[in-house]
């Protein structure tokens, strides 16, 4: 007999899932409170290195069926949420997604589905590198320089390098111009 679970999370403590409980029970899946895995975790973070969606797919078995009300609810990144769904699918579990009409992605519509949602995002996965390393390139012709701002501007790095040589420590020449140890350690490292 197959039982029907939902997963339900939210990024933010702040944020609740009441709303997606909610959805599923009003499209007429009755689940029982046990049923209904809740999470409060990114959806960065992989599904399959998240607490409670872990402990969910060790309670599923073949023939169960899993909700969800948006894709997002498995994770941004839509490779992810394919190797999941492709996961769920080899033991035997269906997962409905509310967003897209209630389809079964493990069916060949939604599977099809999937397909083109995984498409469209590596497009715009290209779309944004694409975008990304054109303003690099821009910024460089214009000679703006890139990456972090330097920790000490020319002149406190040779007054730096002058107390170092006077035999200053290093912790102290570091504390002496509100830096990191690190930071007078790669610049004495450099010099030598």
């Amino acid at each position: 007999m197959s039982r029907t679970f939902a997963y339900c999370r939210v990024s933010t403590s702040d944020q609740t899932t009441a709303n997606q409980t909610q959805e599923i029970r009003s499209a007429g899946f009755a689940i029982d409170d046990n049923r209904v895995i809740e999470e409060t975790v990114s959806g960065s973070v992989a599904a399959m290195e998240r607490k409670g969606f872990v402990r969910l797919v060790d309670r599923l078995e073949s023939g169960d069926v899993l909700i969800v009300t948006k894709l997002d609810r498995l994770g941004r990144n839509a490779m992810d949420v394919r190797a999941t769904v492709e996961r769920l699918e080899g033991s035997g579990v269906r997962v409905h997604c509310l967003a897209l009409g209630g389809v079964d992605l493990t069916s060949p519509a939604g599977k099809m589905t999937m397909g083109v949602i995984a498409a469209v995002a590596e497009f715009e996965r290209d779309l944004l590198i694409e975008r990304t390393h054109a303003g690099l390139e821009r910024a460089k012709r214009e000679g703006k320089t890139l990456g972090r701002t330097p920790a000490l501007n020319p002149t406190q790095k040779q007054e730096a390098l002058q107390k170092l040589a006077e035999g200053v420590p290093v912790a102290q020449v570091a504390r002496d111009f509100k830096t990191s140890r690190t930071t007078i350690v790669r610049l004495r490292d450099k010099t030598i």
